[in-house]
């Protein structure tokens, strides 16, 4: 039996898409700024790897305006064609983002390495470039900072990339700083150097933020340490005697489980319901990162879905091959059947009232001893006496 619904109400995700809209939007307003900046004052000062970093400064703009499209769509609540709500468009965001970077850094590379080979005809870079590109290492320094900490907050792959985006370009205008500084000093090449080194830094980035992506998008489990915490949470509810097809996946910011517990085999299913809600009530209070989980009950530990069970007889079936034997006996007041071991054992109920001794029970009970054989999925057949009238 499979239980579940999701663990956080819409509010919750409302509040979180303004929160990261508002960081986006102050990364939005920098990156801005920086861009116009750099592209200017690079083109002014002839440094071609300030103009490299203004274009990627324009990049993080586009980046900046699809993670706001992203968080806003993720915080659209569940519904009929996305039943585990929207989360995913940030896996797609990111896939996006990262591949975009990539082109742009292979894009960076590509144009450093031929400008590289005509140093002697580049024009002499001048003092304000340098000081552009300190100004743009302590801006995206200052705002790297301020995003990884919103990103934290609020558990977001998405704005954690952006972030991480950021202090991509804090480090690669760092180097920006230094090649313009070798070109003031005399080494023209410096400044083509440190563009090319920019984007090999802004390609591996890209390429690790995509894999990450995709990783998710094929649904890869949550690491180890995390999968035995959600382990050892489940084993520790009270009625369940056992785990197994512990499977868990990502969904953007959150993760969602699925497992088999082990119950007793003679309990109602009310009651392994009930064990079920508890162990899955469990795991959303102590991990807040998951989203859902799905507890299915099993009577023994089959560790897959066993065949040999679903050959043997239904209900309908068995009764009608128990119907000869139960003809001359009282109506019984239930019949419980149990799947077990590959073979079905029955468990009769009737009314003690309509017994005059325990000898009477005890004739019954070795005629259908007797007659067992005769039924080739029943391993045993018991009979049980209620009080009920």
């Amino acid at each position: 039996m499979g239980h579940g619904h999701h663990a956080h109400a819409p509010a919750s995700a409302v509040d979180r898409s303004s929160e990261a809209q508002k960081a986006t939007w102050v990364s939005v307003v920098v990156n801005l700024l920086l861009t116009i900046a750099q592209l200017l004052i690079g083109w002014l000062a002839h440094s071609q790897s300030l103009i490299a970093h203004g274009l990627h400064s324009f990049s993080d703009l586009l980046s900046d305006f699809l993670v706001l499209y992203a968080s806003r769509q993720s915080a659209i609540p569940a519904d009929h064609a996305h039943p585990y709500g929207h989360a995913r468009v940030e896996t797609a965001a990111t896939m996006i983002l990262g591949i975009s970077l990539a082109a742009i850094g292979g894009g960076i590379l590509w144009e450093s390495g031929m400008r590289l080979q005509h140093v002697d005809h580049l024009p002499v870079v001048q003092m304000s470039a340098f000081w552009a590109a300190v100004a743009t290492v302590l801006a995206k320094e200052v705002l790297y900072r301020y995003l990884i900490a919103v990103a934290k907050k609020l558990r977001s792959q998405l704005l954690t990339a952006n972030a991480l985006h950021t202090r991509a370009d804090a480090a690669s205008a760092l180097v920006v700083v230094v090649g313009i500084g070798g070109a003031l000093l005399g080494w023209s090449f410096l400044d083509l150097l440190a563009a090319a080194v920019m984007g090999f830094m802004i390609l591996h980035m890209g390429l690790g933020l995509a894999w990450g992506a995709i990783r998710e998008l094929i649904d890869t489990g949550l690491d180890e340490t995390q999968v035995e915490a959600i382990r050892a949470t489940l084993l520790a509810t009270p009625g369940v005697h056992g785990l197994h097809e512990l499977r868990t996946r990502r969904m953007a910011h959150q993760a969602l489980v699925d497992a088999h517990v082990l119950v007793d085999a003679r309990i109602s299913v009310s009651e392994g319901h009930r064990i079920a809600e508890a162990a899955r009530a469990r795991v959303l209070r102590e991990h807040h990162d998951v989203l859902d989980v799905l507890v299915h009950v099993d009577p023994e530990d089959d560790l897959g879905p066993d065949l040999a069970v679903a050959r043997l007889p239904g209900r309908e079936e068995v009764l009608a091959q128990l119907q000869p034997l139960l003809a001359d006996l009282p109506q019984p007041r239930k019949i419980v059947l149990h799947y077990l071991g590959g073979r079905i054992e029955v468990e009769l109920y009737l009314a003690q009232s309509v017994f005059g001794n325990a000898e009477t029970v005890e004739r019954i009970r070795a005629r259908l001893a007797e007659v067992l054989p005769q039924l080739q999925s029943v391993a045993a057949l018991s009979v049980n006496l209620v009080l009920a009238p």
